[in-house]
């Protein structure tokens, strides 16, 4: 039985919501190939360890926040996909002000990062409205 029309999510927000869930992924997955060509150095892998962790829980926690069962669990997992967001952007600012690598390096992580927080900012002030979370 086909679903009426009113029922079906509009294809656009399928597509934002799959989008951003990419987004997220990647955010790590190069942040984890930025650790991997890091110096071997006690410095560096730490710092880096830190980084690989929040960068990959960002992805994993917007993919938890989509999968939430109310409003309330849906602000807290995308909090969480903030604030670890948020702490990747300091580690990579930590790697660059240590010389640890090059800002030229990083700009685009940077840049990723600061637009995964505003729209996840956005997302959760939306939330609060009693906008409907993402399924």
């Amino acid at each position: 039985m086909k679903p009426e029309r009113g029922d079906r999510k509009p294809e656009r927000e399928e597509l934002q919501h799959g989008d951003f869930r990419q987004r997220t992924f990647q955010f790590g997955i190069r942040c984890v190939r930025l650790v991997e060509s890091l110096a071997k150095s006690m410095a560096s892998q730490a710092i880096g360890r830190q980084l690989l962790r929040a960068a990959t829980s960002v992805g994993a926690n917007y993919r938890a926040a989509t999968r939430s069962r109310s409003r309330a669990d849906f602000i807290s997992r995308m909090g969480i996909v903030e604030e670890e967001c948020d702490e990747a952007l300091y580690w990579l600012d930590v790697l660059v002000e240590l010389g640890l690598t090059s800002p030229k390096r990083v700009e685009q992580l940077r840049a990723e990062a600061n637009e995964i927080i505003a729209i996840t900012v956005s997302s959760i002030k939306t939330a609060r409205k009693g906008g409907q979370k993402p399924k």
